[in-house]
């Protein structure tokens, strides 16, 4: 019988499971005590938990990427599950030490991603942005086809970054169905290129890290970079329009100053991006909530929905298996 995973178990119940140690928080209480937060993981999900005065055996063992048989049980908190621990022990040697069997992975295959991406880079009529997009494509294709899209939140999986970009491109394609005055083109370069900058930003799919230059950087600006880069190496001039145009396209798809962009979009292909950027990462955010909860039920609260909670219909299963065929 297979070993059940984290989202088996009920809250109230007992656990005993191997998982991966997806992320690890060094906290020190108001009264001085240390304590880490810590995300467990499986392909079924993510809950997290609070362990109280960590060794320094258990600071050098419980790193990000590393695989533990947890004993437990799962409790309410918040609205939220929540792991209580009684035991924790590293797994190093063993059929169950492999990360990747606790890793979920994007619903598609990365070469069918990257046959259907080859469609849109053709359907891009600019040479100078096909010529960039070919070139970082190229640069970073290994990772751009494994690395999640963030740590957490949205398309925090196995090729999420690819999947998150080619859902968005799916979605411009439609739209400039709707709206021909849109320009397909710049949609669909500024749509590929815009979380390219995320390889340099996490430390990849297994214990995902920002790195230092995520930390003080972020994606935005290190891409931003890399189109220049480019540029410099094939001899486009970054002072044409068609490049500032490009360039704006990924300054600009998080929409606010608040929220990491230097400028708001200024261009109606920019504010489509944003907007669609916006909605793919939303329906995956809840959609990733339902499939947790009972029918007839809401979910836990998302954080970054404002901590809201989203009710799950009796008949959701249904349509949602509906639209995977």
């Amino acid at each position: 019988m297979a070993e059940k995973r984290l989202f088996d178990y009920a809250v109230g119940e007992q656990i005993h499971l191997h998982v991966l140690l997806k992320g690890v928080e060094r906290r020190v209480s108001k009264n001085g005590k240390q304590y880490l937060i810590l995300t467990f993981a499986d392909k079924s999900g993510e809950v997290i938990a609070m362990y109280w005065d960590p060794s320094s055996e258990d600071l050098t063992q419980l790193v990000p990427g590393a695989v533990v048989l947890l004993t437990g049980s799962l409790i309410n908190y918040q609205d939220n599950r929540q792991v209580r621990i009684t035991r924790l022990e590293p797994v190093t040697t063993g059929a169950y030490a492999d990360p990747g069997l606790y890793m979920p992975t994007a619903p598609e295959a990365p070469k069918e991603m990257a046959n259907e991406f080859k469609e849109y880079i053709e359907d891009i009529t600019d040479p100078d942005w096909q010529k960039i997009i070919y070139a970082l494509l190229h640069k970073y294709q290994k990772d751009f086809f494994t690395y999640p899209a963030a740590k957490k939140n949205h398309h925090a999986f196995v090729a999420g970054l690819a999947y998150h970009t080619l859902s968005i491109l799916r979605l411009a394609k439609a739209v400039t169905q709707q709206y021909q005055h849109v320009n397909a083109s710049l949609l669909y370069a500024g749509a590929i290129l815009h979380d390219l900058g995320k390889t340099l930003e996490l430390s990849g799919p297994v214990g995902t890290e920002y790195t230092l230059a995520g930390n003080l950087l972020g994606h935005i600006v290190l891409v931003d970079e890399e189109i220049i880069k480019v540029c410099d190496e094939t001899g486009i001039d970054t002072k044409k329009e068609n490049i500032v145009l490009l360039r704006h396209m990924i300054l600009a798809h998080h929409g606010l100053l608040e929220y990491g962009s230097p400028v708001r979009p200024h261009l109606l292909e920019a504010d489509v991006l944003h907007q669609l950027d916006e909605l793919d990462a939303s329906i995956q955010m809840v959609r990733s909530a339902l499939e947790k909860t009972e029918p007839g039920e809401f979910s836990g609260r998302i954080f970054a929905k404002d901590n809201l909670k989203f009710y799950r219909p009796q008949n959701w299963s249904d349509q949602s298996e509906q639209q995977d065929e």
